[in-house]
């Protein structure tokens, strides 16, 4: 009798999630071109930047099943730093002159601002995380809801390195659609290569059934702040993109309104994979920029038609309701982009004579 065929998957099919979805985006990018519109262009950036925070999110929040309400914490976290970094020292000198000498005086380039900035907002997620991580259910998202107050405050109080409640401005403004396509593709990248390695698939395993994973010896504990270190990177990347691309920071556009709109992209989208975050992140990003176009006025036929403020707000509610009511599991139903050239016959592996 001859051994059953076990089906090999070639690389590109293993990998076709992550291709398919840095295509897409790529493609989108080029097409933007053709109209050489800027607000276009300023939408798409903020897009992307999006797309970037929502994967994050999924990073910890789909691989672990833990609803975090505090990670937009770390996207403050490195604005500020990349700000820090990046403003020149006479504008330092006025808005920020409580900064130590080493910052106050020096300007860095802003790649290597970038990667600092991401790396601590990692070190603080590390730090907060190992006693953060020890808890389970409501009482982990509840403290990472305290630990995004926190923050808010810190940051709102901290005038002579903040500028508090005000604007700081001076930021370099160099992230156009290109910058954010490449940091786009560089966090797929982690996401994907993270979800498929022994460390994503034991903390989905925990994410299915905690006490099974612990009985089999996973250390849930460990994975879980593994991932919260590498999420909270990528939410510190965003930070600095958006402070590149708005030039100016405050730092209540970093709360509420955009932790619940970054959750509804992942919900929304489907949060237990990385085509369901970009999905949600670029369908819902669409959605905003529409009605937000729409709440500064339409002229139709010489007629200006402009929808109430607010808009924005009551449009993703009602797409979040509608989903959540028919399509429980968002829009991807929680899957992965399938292969399109897959040959089933070749993935049955044949019952031995007498097990039919």
């Amino acid at each position: 009798m001859k051994p059953p065929r076990v089906y090999k998957a070639p690389l590109a099919e293993r990998f076709w999630p992550l291709l398919f979805l840095s295509g897409c985006l790529l493609l989108v990018v080029v097409l933007s071109g053709i109209f050489h519109s800027q607000r276009l262009d300023r939408t798409l950036v903020e897009t992307l930047i999006n797309i970037i925070l929502v994967v994050g999110l999924y990073v910890f929040v789909g691989n672990s099943g833990v609803v975090s309400f505090g990670h937009i914490g770390f996207t403050v976290i490195g604005a500020y730093a990349t700000a820090w970094q990046t403003v020149q020292p006479f504008i330092k000198g006025t808005s920020m002159p409580g900064l130590p000498d080493f910052l106050l005086k020096t300007t860095l380039p802003v790649w290597p601002a970038a990667i600092i900035s991401g790396l601590l907002a990692a070190l603080v997620a590390l730090v907060v995380g190992i006693a953060m991580m020890r808890m389970s259910g409501i009482a982990a998202s509840i403290g990472t809801f305290a630990f995004l107050m926190i923050i808010n405050s810190t940051y709102n109080n901290w005038d002579r390195v903040t500028a508090g409640t005000g604007s700081l401005i001076g930021i370099p403004a160099y992230v156009n659609k290109w910058v954010a396509l490449i940091w786009t593709l560089v966090v797929l990248a982690m996401a994907y290569f993270y979800q498929i390695s022994r460390h994503g698939l034991t903390l989905q395993a925990s994410r299915e059934d905690e006490a099974a994973a612990t009985a089999a010896g996973i250390d849930v504990f460990r994975q879980r702040l593994f991932a919260y270190t590498l999420s909270a990177f990528i939410l510190g990347i965003g930070g600095v993109l958006y402070a590149h691309f708005l030039g100016s920071l405050f730092v209540d556009f970093f709360y509420l309104g955009m932790t619940f709109t970054t959750l509804a992209m992942l919900v929304v989208g489907g949060m237990n994979s990385l085509t369901g975050a970009v999905t949600g992140a670029f369908v819902l990003s669409s959605i905003v920029a529409l009605l937000r176009q729409l709440e500064k006025g339409v002229t139709l036929g010489g007629l200006t038609v402009a929808f109430p403020s607010g808009v924005q707000e009551i449009g993703l509610s009602l797409v979040m309701l509608i989903v959540l009511i028919y399509l429980r599991q968002g829009l991807t139903a929680n899957k992965e982009i399938s292969w399109p050239f897959s040959k089933p016959h070749l993935r049955k592996s044949p019952m031995p004579p007498g097990r039919e």
